[in-house]
């Protein structure tokens, strides 16, 4: 279906739908921890928005009760949580490098055409007025889990799994209207908490490593493994007197 033969709602929906598609390309190219936390903010709150609009749409009241849910974790609590986090731990102003970023985007792109080839066939059997954002939110999921695999900050991929939680959520809003609401309160809840467990565990490995890159932490295992070895030849390790 073409989008000009769209309803006013449902073209809007497709709008921000691209939208929230669109901060996904742009949390995958920054490389700066504050402007990727904000990003995050936006695309909860265009997730918001959405909800409203298929809520509209589709007559389900209960969205706007997800709506206002996704509003408050998404765009006010984890990122704020985020942010107190990242002050706390002094990376407010860290910039990673990220390894080909033009190859890092061409994967994202990539990824979007297997979403809407995936999606092709669920749009043409579906009657909702929704379908045509279905392979968004594939995309949009696909693309979180890019953003894990991409990055070495702990922080960057805890994001990354944030916006994959989004893309499922934002699957079931526009394929089935949403999940029940003790459903959807239980995933807020359980959201939440990771989030803060999350800080823990953050602080707990700057204590312990002096960083949160997860390549040392693979480094350092590498080192540790490799010790066995040169002890059994007989190789004085690092630490060792000459």
């Amino acid at each position: 279906m073409g989008i000009a033969s769209l309803d006013l709602y449902s073209q809007a929906i497709v709008l921000f739908a691209a939208l929230a598609l669109f901060t996904s390309f742009i949390m995958l190219a920054q490389a700066r921890m504050m402007p990727l936390i904000f990003t995050f903010a936006w695309q909860g709150l265009l997730l918001a928005v959405v909800t409203v609009l298929v809520a509209l749409v589709s007559n389900h009241p209960h969205l706007y009760i997800s709506a206002a849910l996704t509003f408050a974790l998404k765009v006010v609590v984890i990122p704020w949580l985020l942010y107190r986090l990242s002050v706390r731990l002094g990376m407010q102003y860290d910039a990673e490098a990220i390894a080909h970023p033009t190859l890092l985007l061409l994967g994202g792109v990539a990824l979007v055409i297997f979403s809407y080839h995936v999606a092709q066939s669920i749009v043409h059997l579906s009657g909702l007025a929704t379908r045509n954002t279905i392979a968004v939110s594939i995309a949009i999921e696909l693309l979180g889990m890019l953003l894990m695999c991409a990055r070495k900050s702990a922080v960057a991929q805890v994001i990354g799994f944030m916006s994959m939680e989004s893309g499922i959520f934002f699957a079931a809003v526009v394929s089935t209207y949403g999940m029940p609401l003790i459903v959807e309160l239980g995933v807020a809840f359980d959201i939440l908490v990771a989030s803060i467990l999350f800080g823990v565990f953050f602080f707990h490995l700057r204590d312990s490593f002096g960083s949160l890159d997860v390549g040392q932490f693979n480094r350092l295992s590498e080192a540790n493994q490799s010790m066995p070895l040169r002890e059994a030849a007989g190789e004085p390790s690092a630490g060792d007197p000459a």
